[in-house]
């Protein structure tokens, strides 16, 4: 599996460094701004969109699903990277590294993991806004590939968690719903 992962990492990054304003979007889709910064402006706006009462709270418990997802992700990914760590693919392969080195583990890729999450909690309230953002968060994970920061593997992976975890919660939200509805109403 590591070979294949190495291989298509090396096939998409192969893509860089040919082409400058190909270069110049992918180093802005793969910041830690541009996509994050916009997920988060989505969230803001659901959580003030909705024609009704019953809409407007359905699509705050879904914010609020989505925030827990971001902290349990970011946890999980916290876990894995304290018994598992990955070298970035700059460090041991010659890459067109269009990006900044960071010096964090490479599996499971966190920013895939949060974006995935927001993308998924949000899906499960408005499936529209919801394939945006898995769409935004699609791109976000190509160009960090793309850009040389992480393997294809990292992305998939952290992309499955924050699924996961958004999904769980999702599922689960009747447990905890008096609370949401409480944080809802202060927040009101």
């Amino acid at each position: 599996m590591a070979n294949v992962d190495t291989v298509l990492f090396t096939w998409i990054n192969r893509g860089a460094g040919h082409i400058s304003v190909l270069d110049s979007v992918m180093k802005w889709l793969a910041s830690d701004y541009l996509v994050p910064g916009s997920l988060c402006l989505i969230l803001l706006s659901m959580w003030f969109a909705g024609i009704n009462q019953a809409e407007r709270q359905r699509y705050q418990v879904g914010v609020l699903v989505a925030l827990i997802s971001i902290v349990i992700v970011s946890g999980t990914v916290m876990f894995v990277n304290s018994f598992y760590f990955r070298d970035r693919p700059f460090v041991n392969m010659d890459v067109l590294l269009l990006f900044y080195k960071p010096t964090d583990s490479s599996f499971p890729a966190n920013s895939a993991a949060v974006s995935f999450a927001l993308a998924a909690a949000i899906w499960a309230v408005n499936r529209r806004i919801g394939w945006a953002m898995f769409g935004a968060a699609a791109l976000y994970g190509f160009a960090r590939v793309f850009s040389g920061v992480h393997y294809p593997l990292d992305i998939i992976v952290g992309g499955g968690i924050g699924m996961g975890v958004a999904g769980v919660l999702h599922w689960s939200k009747k447990l905890f719903e008096p609370l949401l509805m409480a944080v809802i109403r202060v927040a009101r």
